[in-house]
């Protein structure tokens, strides 16, 4: 009788911890969105530049939040100094010699905003003309591991090679302090052979903070992850017209409260995606297969902004390359035409289970759900979705969120209790 008793007592601890992980889930607390984003800069009257920055800077530099910058080419922080940048401050990027900001190896980021006055590097063209991919972005070189051969890399974007370096054994170094940062209108790559992406972070460490960053309109991917290692939060990737999130080179760590609202009708020629995530570089090789990227992202809302008349030109949600491995919790995905798509690299349904996680979530679809190169395992693809609740059919984003499109702080709940939908088995 004793055990019949703790039986029923654990099935029903475990019944209310499900209840209240749906909950919470369908909640979704964006409390930590608001105060500091800006879901329509092109409609902002930002101040005109007043002080032009250097473009080598190689002593310790702070700067104030009673002048506004311009950027102007590329500006590289070098020899070891710390460009500081106080709350409030406001960068205007040039269009016309597209602007760069490159932290180079053992030069350090320091830019710490608030939520009542955040950071914000911006193009300098004025309100209503601004385009995705006005200026280049900001590229960040550390010292931490990065699977390659070589242990190191260039960074990409054609920039000075003594200056491009990145990769090293300082696992824990700190590289960048960034919080409360907005970066609009970058990914530039009209006049380079290779692109810049709003933000890129290049062999990372574990001590650098990276929390509460909005890039909104790239021109190509919003942020990129070369290698390291670092536990991120409050990420927001607006509209990017390549990649909302690329991680590569061996990048190991947990992204928390990640956005990724996408337009279905903006997309770059070799596809688009809310996440790419790459084991390793073909080009570079990598040092052994246990050191590809390996990546764990939580109460992420990944929302292709798709309707009935235009779904169909949207792609999977997330693409996985060159065994890379993923694991996707408490998050929401819709609007897509699939949850993950699976390169060559993945010959086997073992190696997909092994490689691919998603529990507690939910997704709004309207393909298959799995789309994989091998098609002989297709079939049995399917069955790393089980446990997550979907839509039986394609829902639009407005009858399935509350407020998905508003201009000052879209609302990504569940109009429906996530118990009305289905459970994959």
């Amino acid at each position: 009788m004793k055990k019949r008793c703790s039986l029923i007592t654990a099935f029903i601890v475990l019944f209310s911890s499900l209840i209240t992980t749906a909950q919470n889930f369908n909640e979704n607390n964006d409390r930590w969105s608001k105060g500091w984003t800006n879901f329509s800069p092109n409609k902002t009257d930002y101040p005109e530049a007043e002080e032009k920055l250097p473009n080598i800077i190689t002593n310790h530099t702070y700067l104030r939040n009673d002048i506004v910058y311009l950027m102007s080419g590329d500006v590289y922080v070098t020899n070891g100094a710390s460009l500081t940048i106080q709350e409030g401050t406001i960068i205007r990027c040039d269009h016309e010699n597209p602007a760069n900001l490159i932290v180079t190896k053992g030069a350090k980021l320091i830019a710490v905003g608030s939520k009542a006055y955040p950071i914000v590097f911006t193009s300098n063209k004025g309100p209503k003309s601004r385009n995705n991919g006005d200026w280049g972005g900001i590229s960040i070189a550390g010292s931490g591991k990065v699977n390659t051969v070589s242990g190191n890399g260039l960074m990409t974007g054609n920039f000075k090679p003594q200056f491009s370096i990145y990769g090293g054994n300082q696992l824990d170094e700190e590289t960048t302090i960034l919080s409360h940062v907005r970066i609009e209108f970058a990914g530039n790559s009209n006049k380079r052979n290779e692109e810049s992406n709003g933000l890129s972070l290049y062999g990372i460490g574990s001590s650098s903070i990276i929390d509460n960053i909005m890039v909104s309109y790239s021109g190509q991917d919003s942020f990129n992850f070369h290698g390291g290692k670092n536990n991120m939060q409050n990420l927001i990737s607006l509209k990017a017209q390549d990649d909302d999130y690329q991680i590569s080179e061996g990048f190991k760590g947990n992204l928390n409260n990640v956005i990724a609202i996408r337009h279905p009708y903006v997309t770059s020629p070799k596809g688009s995606y809310a996440i790419e995530i790459d084991g390793y570089n073909k080009d570079l090789g990598y040092i052994r297969p246990s050191a590809v990227t390996d990546i764990t992202i939580t109460n992420a809302t990944l929302v292709n902004l798709s309707d009935k008349t235009n779904y169909q030109h949207t792609t999977a949600a997330i693409f996985a390359t060159n065994s890379a491995l993923t694991y996707i919790h408490n998050s929401k995905i819709s609007g897509f035409s699939d949850v993950v798509k699976f390169d060559k690299s993945y010959t086997s349904f073992p190696l997909i289970q092994k490689a691919f996680m998603m529990d507690n979530s939910f997704f709004n679809i309207h393909g298959e759900g799995v789309s994989v190169a091998n098609h002989t395992i297709k079939k049995s693809a399917l069955d790393i979705l089980k446990y997550n609740r979907f839509t039986k059919s394609f829902v639009s984003v407005k009858e399935l969120f509350n407020d998905p499109q508003s201009n000052v702080n879209p609302r990504f709940q569940l109009k429906k209790s996530l118990n009305t939908y289905m459970v994959m088995q």
